[in-house]
């Protein structure tokens, strides 16, 4: 799931002028002889290229640079029709085709079309056959220039909209109003990002490398938070590929080699593109419902490469919060053989309803390439070598580095976009808008170089400490911050009882993150509601608080925890850490006890001292995320990860109690199967070599509370499995609504179908059983191993997920629970 400050940065962009001089402009509607509106019909200008096919209303706009005079409308199994164009605008057309029974297609394509005899997949057969002959697969290395041009627009502008008096004060952005050349509809310009950049690839290696050269954004020039969600945004995507990704989601792409099984394929026609004879083929979906695209191809009749494609998302797929996606791509011939991408233009169209006529946010991404150059080897380390630093100087390009970068000049509406936010930013209106987001967003409440937060910690409660209260906050200049101060201060009502926490980070290096950090909390919390280790000294587990749990929530610790460390990024994504940790440990709660027997002096201790040395490697390959400083954000959550974790224990050093080694591991790899949703495996294993207290064991972690909480057993209480040793396994498949697309009526209300499993074994060594002293019966999953497994139904009202668990056994452990529901939020498209 995309997180919530994604989708407040899109309802930023509906309270923030480019205009196209076309010649011609058509648009209508095309019916049979029946009155029955036509979809997927060709309409296309003659003795042109240029056009389009009819959405699944049968509607149609068409929009070009140059001036026709005639309109063709063509569909297999009806007779050609010529609509003559009397003026540069011709909209609103009522267009009649007449069945044309003369014609012996009809017989195969009308509906769906016929895989067998069909001289369409022939066609696609041998563009599977030389796919990766074509383009920048057929060469070992390449490299090219690329300028990219990303804006954003309200859409469906009237003028009722803009006497809302949410733009009381901002009148003048409405003097730019235009009207899409995609769409015809009218729309407002409101931001627009460029960026300029070199790629080099090695399809040996299978290495992809870009070096950004300079990047300018209206009006936020600085704002990375935006730069990283355009980037999330709008990926590099293959149209040879099976499977194209939009949106977090796999669409089957109509040149896929399981395309047949999805796409109707028809041939519409043939012609001279530039000096290239090219086959023209209209593809359509078999079925409503799926991720499948509508649009069509020309394809050269000898390399059986593509020469230009249009693609547009079918109505009804499952994706939220977007109602249109276009994607036109063109292809120009180098070396008089090698088709090579030269322009990529994509539009979505963003928007809480899918109704024709609801408002919404258009966000066009335009790329265009250049300057390619093939088979120059780089060194070995040219890929792997990562810059972790923010150069502020790619932010701060003049006008002269523009001019030479721009591969296309903006018209003077575009320049006119970095005008009017200019102005914007001085507007005090709009500034208390991107103020109220940025506070729902962060969760922090900005005062100078002063954040209060996070908001949301400011109330909490649990059977300890009653209702408690939080205040806090950190220091902050930036998103680049290379220091940071951080605290707060709590107190319950309960028991009476301040807490504290402290911490501070600083980079000595910065190209390789080279970090110090220290910090000391004491405070209230659950233990064991993980099984890997929290690195922030201030982390706070969610299951310390009870305001939304369920059940006991006794079984709280008092604890007084400091941290001193190092961590160094050498390679992107590959971080090494060291720490030096004191922490002591004892009951919160007068019904549960951690008290051990000290085998030294045959005593009962409540209060354990524990003196830890860590080292661990983290790695997160295809991790992105915001800011270069000492804190970042993710901005994506389906990267993999792998975490290992050694602790040392040494009795004496600060008075710590027990000699003891321990070693973890954590290992989350979400993959996509072909198309078929995403499978997401997680696996943990630890073992403690030593005899330690109930405070220093392994807990399964249980999650009481009614929301998901992942790498949590649903079923399990708090404490009901204790370990020294063990092994854990989350298994999910989410089919992103494969299954419910095929049942009508359900397939309209874009539900995600969720299935799951989850398990774990461990053991308790006798040396650890003989001094628990504590009131915690250990038992561990060593008969048989625990298991739970679920069904969930996710994308309820788009924000909600319903997870369904049921227990599979140890139904007789006290307190057992045989069913459970839980919840979750989340923004996803």
């Amino acid at each position: 799931m995309k997180p919530l400050k994604h989708a407040l940065l899109l309802i930023l962009f509906f309270l923030i002028p480019l205009s196209f001089y076309a010649q011609t402009k058509v648009g209508g509607i095309v019916k049979d002889n029946n009155n029955q509106p036509l979809a997927y019909v060709s309409v296309y200008f003659k003795n042109s290229s240029e056009g389009i096919i009819t959405n699944e209303l049968g509607k149609f706009y068409l929009e070009s640079d140059s001036k026709f005079d005639t309109l063709v409308i063509s569909y297999i199994g009806f007779a050609d029709k010529f609509i003559p164009l009397k003026s540069a605008t011709n909209l609103n057309l009522n267009i009649q085709l007449e069945e044309d029974n003369t014609l012996e297609e009809m017989k195969i394509y009308v509906g769906k079309t016929s895989k067998k005899d069909n001289p369409a997949l022939d066609i696609l057969r041998k563009i599977w056959a030389n796919k990766r002959k074509n383009g920048l697969y057929k060469f070992d290395q390449y490299q090219y220039s690329k300028y990219e041009k990303v804006e954003f627009d309200m859409n469906s502008i009237d003028s009722a909209f803009m006497k809302k008096r949410i733009f009381n004060g901002m009148e003048f952005i409405f003097n730019h109003v235009d009207t899409s050349s995609i769409t015809g509809k009218t729309y407002l310009p409101i931001f627009i990002n460029e960026k300029a950049s070199m790629i080099y690839g090695d399809n040996i290696k299978n290495k992809k490398k870009e070096l950004v050269k300079g990047n300018k954004n209206s009006g936020f020039e600085n704002n990375q938070h935006i730069i990283s969600f355009i980037n999330d945004l709008y990926v590099d995507y293959n149209i040879y590929n099976n499977y194209i990704r939009f949106y977090d989601k796999d669409f089957v792409s109509p040149l896929s080699t399981t395309g047949i099984n999805v796409y109707n394929y028809v041939l519409a026609d043939s012609t001279f593109i530039g000096n290239k004879w090219c086959y023209n083929i209209v593809f359509y979906p078999r079925r409503k419902g799926e991720l499948t695209f509508k649009g069509d191809f020309w394809v050269n009749d000898t390399t059986w490469a593509i020469k230009k494609i249009n693609l547009a998302v079918s109505k009804g797929v499952n994706i939220n919060w977007v109602k249109d996606i276009y994607v036109e791509q063109e292809f120009e011939v180098f070396d008089d053989s090698v088709f090579l991408l030269t322009k990529d233009h994509m539009m979505t169209d963003f928007s809480i309803s899918k109704k024709d006529e609801s408002k919404g946010v258009y966000g066009k991404r335009t790329t265009y390439y250049k300057d390619h150059k093939f088979n120059v080897k780089r060194p070995d380390n040219f890929y792997t070598s990562e810059v972790n630093t923010y150069d502020e100087s790619i932010m701060a390009r003049d006008d002269s580095f523009w001019e030479t970068y721009r591969f296309e000049p903006l018209s003077e509406e575009e320049m006119g976009i970095y005008e009017m936010l200019d102005a914007l930013k001085e507007n005090k209106r709009f500034n208390s808008y991107v103020n109220a987001v940025s506070i729902l967003s962060s969760e922090y409440i900005q005062f100078g170089n002063f954040d209060y937060g996070p908001i949301f910690s400011s109330l909490g409660f649990n059977d300890v400490e009653g209702t408690r209260f939080r205040v806090g906050g950190r220091t902050y200049f930036g998103p680049n911050d290379y220091w940071r101060l951080e605290g707060f201060l709590a107190y319950g009502i309960k028991d009476d009882k301040f807490k504290y926490g402290i911490s501070a980070k600083y980079m000595l290096d910065k190209r390789n993150r080279f970090m110090i950090y220290a910090g000391n909390r004491r405070d209230v919390e659950q233990i064991g509601a993980s099984l890997s280790p929290i690195v922030d000294v201030l982390g706070r587990s969610f299951a310390s608080s009870a305001l939304f749990a369920s059940g006991d929530n006794s079984k709280l610790s008092n604890i007084n925890t400091s941290t001193a460390g190092l961590e160094i990024e050498p390679v992107k994504n590959l971080k090494f850490s060291t720490s030096l940790n004191y922490k002591t440990l004892k009951t919160a709660s007068p019904t549960f006890s951690l008290d051990y027997l000290d085998l030294t002096t045959g005593t009962i201790e409540q209060q354990l001292k524990q003196s830890e040395i860590n080292v661990s490697v983290d790695y997160t390959p295809k991790r992105k995320y915001i800011g270069y400083g000492v804190d970042r954000i993710d901005v994506n959550y389906d990267y993999a990860r792998l975490f290992v974790n050694y602790s040392l224990g040494v009795k004496g050093m600060l008075n710590g109690d027990f000699d003891y080694k321990k070693i973890q591991v954590f290992y989350k790899h979400p993959f996509w199967v072909g198309g078929f949703g995403r499978l997401t495996p997680i696996v943990e294993a630890g073992k403690t070599f030593g005899t330690v207290p109930l405070g220093l064991m392994s807990v399964i972690p249980g999650n009481q509370s009614y929301f998901r909480i992942e790498n949590a057993f649903s079923q399990l209480n708090y404490y009901e499995f204790v370990t020294d040793t063990y092994v854990t396994l989350h298994l999910e498949h989410n089919f992103e609504g494969r299954l419910f697309s095929r049942i009508p009526y359900l397939r309209d209300l874009n539900l995600r179908e969720i299935i799951g499993f989850r398990g774990a074994y461990g053991t308790v060594s006798d040396e650890n059983k003989a001094i628990n002293a504590s009131n915690i019966n250990y038992v561990a999953p060593t008969d048989k191993i625990y298991y739970e497994y679920y069904v969930g139904v996710g994308n309820i009202f788009k924000l909600i997920r319903l997870d369904f668990t049921w227990r599979g056994n140890y139904l007789e452990n006290p307190g057992a629970h045989k069913f459970g529901a839980k919840i979750g939020f989340g923004f996803q498209f």
